[in-house]
């Protein structure tokens, strides 16, 4: 871990990429905090399995109970066929597509866990140092509390992604994000059917492999994405306009596009981010999903106060 010491910082959109919840850009000041270097890793969750037993999300089958309360009321169940452990798992189209419709390449796949990133016959041997994924929030809260350590607060996420810079697009600055060496683990082609890989790997890159930002913290862009303790409200900055100290989020979650759904912060954009779609490795860009939730392309890291 490294210290972020107490600062004050502009939180929100710097570019015109910002999307409405980014809006108003306003004033944070947050006490200091350590901060884990890189994302967790295969190996260090590894660890905590060992060490309690756990069983992810992606592990167990769902309950239809718990899914309702998450749907809009009279949704119908879906088949029994569905309810099996299982995760969301990328799968490129054959052709470009048009961007509205994220099903046509995630895949609900059985078997598909953070033991077998790809599902059935993929693993994690040789991959020690590459961020664990398909965790749930449940998942990295259960790490963090394991770990004497906690999930960051959105805020907290931002400060430290940003580096020391004041209002710059990325954690490396302004420089577009296309140009010159590749800093970060990103999609350089037509998202989603055409990776050109430039930056040299098409899924998830062990961490430390680009350069860390001003404050010594690798993958604060691309790789994958990081759960982060808030819940995430689509009007909250408006809530917080005129400023906030060490803020925790929204008291309730709200996302106009599933208003029933419980959910939390994600950050830090993934190697499946590209302008054209998410532009998700920008410091201030928001994402979100809910608590149960666990993606190929989704990790996280924490935080402590001491």
């Amino acid at each position: 871990m490294v210290w972020i010491p107490a600062g004050e910082f502009r939180q929100g959109g710097d570019n015109a990429q910002a999307a409405d919840d980014e809006y108003p850009k306003h004033n944070v000041k947050l006490d200091g905090f350590w901060i884990d270097v890189t994302e967790v890793t295969n190996a260090q969750f590894a660890e905590f399995v060992k060490a309690t037993g756990y069983v992810t999300t992606a592990e167990k089958k769902p309950e239809w109970d718990e899914i309702q309360k998450q749907l809009p009321p009279g949704t119908p169940k879906p088949d029994e066929s569905l309810f099996v452990a299982a995760s969301l798992v990328f799968r490129p189209t054959p052709a470009q597509v048009s961007l509205d419709d994220n099903s046509q390449w995630w895949e609900w796949k059985e078997g598909a866990n953070w033991r077998h990133p790809e599902g059935p016959g993929s693993d994690i041997k040789g991959k020690d140092t590459y961020p664990v994924v398909h965790v749930s929030w449940f998942d990295a809260q259960a790490y963090a509390k394991w770990a004497g350590k906690r999930l960051p607060t959105e805020a907290e996420w931002e400060y430290a992604s940003r580096g020391g810079l004041d209002n710059n697009i990325y954690p490396w600055g302004n420089e577009p994000v296309n140009s010159g060496v590749p800093r970060a683990n990103f999609w350089q082609g037509n998202f989603p059917s055409k990776n050109t890989v430039a930056d040299k790997f098409y899924y998830s890159a062990p961490v430390k492999s680009f350069s860390p930002n001003g404050y010594g913290l690798y993958d604060m862009a691309g790789n994958v994405w990081e759960w982060c303790a808030d819940l995430y409200h689509h009007d909250y900055y408006k809530d917080v306009r005129n400023g906030a100290v060490n803020p925790k989020g929204p008291s309730t979650s709200f996302d106009p596009a599933e208003p029933t759904a419980s959910k939390r912060v994600m950050r830090g954009g993934s190697y499946l981010c590209n302008d054209s779609y998410c532009s998700g490795y920008r410091s201030a860009r928001r994402m979100r999903s809910t608590e149960d939730s666990s993606f190929q392309h989704l990790g996280f890291r924490c935080v402590s106060d001491k």
